[in-house]
């Protein structure tokens, strides 16, 4: 059986590697688009503390971080360490005592129905500042010890080398699907045309304008993010943990190398205007200063951009189109891609070798 998989991210590359180890033969199609969200993306694993109320997002998220260890395992065992994923725990900073006992309340709710998040505990200020030295005074905040993050760039590409092994082919430029009446028959890789039994759309935020060529409508649509990375040289921050102001959407991520991370703006309606802004870059500068006065004399190393692909509502599309046989679209993940990708793609893999992900798919019907 052929598979034929669009889109080169976190979930293009999954799916690529999850069909070839299902024994299928597999063509990945992609070309780097500036703009990408894997490459742009922070990677933060924690939907426990998330203010999203729908329960079928929430339990998309957190299959998403449930399959992170299996698969980190797995990689690791076939070479692949270096990606950046570590559970490092993550601060959910609380406005006061309230606010802290209804954090830890809505992550203990959470936990006896998904996954594990291992210890969860309220850390006093000095605690905090122990944990991630550049915050301010008198934050206090939920730690969640499963919490963690990942490079999704390094991990997209692991998972590509790793297809690559299991025989995957992959096929830079720009594709397009071919069908007939009712069934996808393949895709167009820039005039060479591939035949496959199936085909797995995973092109993120530009899903639309591929699948409108086959008759099919999804309602994704870029969603602009502005990520600053920061250096503290001479400062070990491998071990610290991520950062989750409340209800801003803003966030600290600490990787290995004196790196932070400081994201992000959600600015919808910007189309593909891959830019950064003066006032992206001062939002996320001051969200992050107001939460971390520390970071004042870091060194500005670069400003990422990254287009979300948002969907209609916050959980994933995902699933087979019915009307057009063989297709199976996987996408419309928005803020939380990393988190879900690797498992959106592992389910993507199993529809389009037909078989059976062990889920009800329907909460998440591409075509809603």
């Amino acid at each position: 059986m052929r598979v034929a998989v669009v889109g080169a991210g976190i979930v293009g590359a999954s799916t690529a590697y999850h069909a070839a180890g299902l024994g299928a033969d597999v063509v990945l199609a992609g070309r780097p688009e500036p703009g990408e969200a894997t490459a742009a993306g922070a990677g933060i694993v924690c939907p426990w503390a998330s203010e999203h109320d729908d329960p079928h997002w929430f339990r998309a998220a957190a299959e998403g971080a449930r399959y992170y260890p299996p698969l980190v395992a797995e990689l690791a065992e076939a070479g692949e360490r270096g990606f950046g994923y570590r559970a490092v725990g993550a601060l959910a900073l609380a406005a006061d005592d309230a606010d802290l006992r209804r954090i830890r309340r809505r992550v203990l709710e959470r936990r006896r129905a998904a996954t594990d998040t291992g210890d969860v505990d309220d850390l006093d200020e000095t605690a905090v500042r122990s944990l991630f030295p550049p915050l301010a005074d008198g934050l206090r905040a939920v730690r969640i010890a499963a919490g963690a993050r990942v490079d999704g760039g390094r991990l997209r590409d692991a998972l590509l080398r790793q297809a690559r092994r299991r025989g995957a082919a992959l096929r830079p430029g720009h594709a397009a699907l071919t069908r007939t009446a009712d069934r996808v028959t393949g895709i167009d890789v820039d005039g060479e045309h591939i035949a496959a039994d199936a085909v797995v759309v995973a092109a993120g935020a530009w899903a639309p304008g591929l699948l409108a060529s086959a008759g099919v409508t999804v309602r994704i649509a870029p969603q602009r993010g502005q990520l600053v990375h920061l250096s503290l040289p001479g400062t070990e921050t491998g071990h610290w943990p991520v950062v989750m102001p409340r209800a801003t959407g803003h966030y600290l991520v600490a990787f290995g190398g004196s790196r932070v991370v400081a994201g992000a703006t959600r600015e919808s309606g910007t189309g593909f205007d891959h830019r950064v802004t003066a006032a992206g870059l001062a939002e996320v500068l001051t969200r992050a200063l107001a939460v971390a006065p520390g970071l004042a004399g870091a060194t500005h190393l670069e400003t990422r951009v990254g287009f979300r692909p948002a969907g209609p509502d916050a959980r994933p599309l995902l699933g087979r189109v019915p009307r057009l046989g063989g297709l199976v679209v996987a996408g419309g993940l928005g803020p939380t891609g990393l988190t879900t990708g690797p498992w959106a793609g592992r389910v993507a893999a199993v529809l389009a070798t037909g078989g059976d992900p062990g889920l009800d798919l329907r909460p998440y019907d591409p075509e809603r």
